[in-house]
């Protein structure tokens, strides 16, 4: 009796075992958030080409744009979860969104599973040339000489840009006033023609400005400073040490994605991530991939959604 339950069992277990091995065995929907051409769309097409290569099935880049990047990821928390879609999550959708949004369609913990983290990109605190400072510690100082003097613009209430200025304003002490705009482009282009004076800038967007010296840099978000300008510190160097703001990237799955399926898109992204022109391709966007493992990133959301949670209710920011 015992001998025929373990031969059902085993039995049982083969189909599941052999779709593990087989998987994929057709193409895998890649969720965008956003517009095609912005940040998170580069680093999926990216990730994208790496896995249809490592897979040897076609791996499909969907942008699904709309509020602030929810649709997309609702999206994907809502399709099956067979292992055929995935999602390039961020910092608003998945680290914000539920502390900012009364009616958030989906839990960022519940119904999505962790997959990899794929990035944490830090900003840049640029200035206008019209605004009299040439470092951060400057800079700090003005502000606090002239309250309310500086704007402050980013790509829209609740986004990144908007909420690491607010945490800066809450531990330096100074004021700036919000303008928020649809979009770092629109934002970042008025800040280059002087109708506001301050922005916590995404590097692509900022390097062209800089090299030509339309703004000015006072100081990297982050733990540590950008590859791509070295010779600006980050705001605990510059003497802020209880300051640090990074985004976030992570790919999510629908929750209940077999475990099998999970690790393998791990290891080949983590694969993908180790490779030289994947480095250099970031490295070109001022980024560096991330990688680790599927518990690495669900400790990630939790510690982030835990620090600016705090951060919105403490400052009241609705949106």
């Amino acid at each position: 009796m015992i001998r025929k339950l373990l031969l059902v069992a085993l039995l049982l277990g083969l189909p599941l075992s052999a779709s593990a091995q087989a998987y994929p065995t057709k193409p895998i929907r890649f969720i965008v958030p956003f517009a095609p051409g912005g940040n998170t769309d580069v680093q999926a097409r990216l990730i994208g080409q790496k896995l249809t290569e490592a897979l040897g099935q076609q791996v499909i880049v969907d942008n699904r744009p709309g509020a602030g990047g929810t649709i997309g990821v609702e999206t994907a928390a809502r399709s099956s979860p067979d292992g055929y879609t995935i999602v390039l999550a961020s910092f608003g959708n998945i680290l914000v969104g539920p502390n900012l949004y009364k009616n958030l369609p989906y839990d960022p913990v519940k119904d999505l599973a962790p997959v990899i983290l794929v990035s944490e990109p830090a900003g840049l605190i640029v200035v206008h040339p019209s605004v009299p400072v040439k470092s951060f510690k400057e800079f700090v100082d003005y502000a606090k000489s002239n309250p309310g003097k500086l704007n402050y613009a980013s790509a829209g209430n609740g986004t990144w840009n908007h909420l690491f200025a607010e945490q800066l304003k809450s531990i330096a002490k100074i004021q700036m006033a919000h303008v928020p705009y649809k979009g770092a482009g629109p934002a970042i282009n008025d800040v280059v023609g002087g109708h506001v004076q301050v922005m916590f800038a995404p590097f692509p967007s900022a390097r062209t400005h800089l090299n030509n010296g339309r703004l000015r840099a006072l100081a990297v978000t982050g733990t540590k400073r950008s590859l791509l300008f070295p010779d600006v510190p980050t705001v605990m160097q510059a003497g802020l040490p209880d300051y640090s703001a990074a985004s976030w990237f992570g790919i999510l799955a629908p929750a209940g994605t077999p475990k099998p399926v999970i690790t393998r898109l791990n290891q080949e992204v983590n694969r993908a991530f180790s490779s030289a022109d994947i480095k250099a391709a970031y490295a070109a966007e001022g980024l560096e991939p991330a990688g680790g493992t599927p518990e690495d990133i669900a400790k990630s959301i939790r510690e982030g959604m835990a620090k600016w949670g705090r951060l919105i209710r403490e400052l009241g920011i609705k949106l």
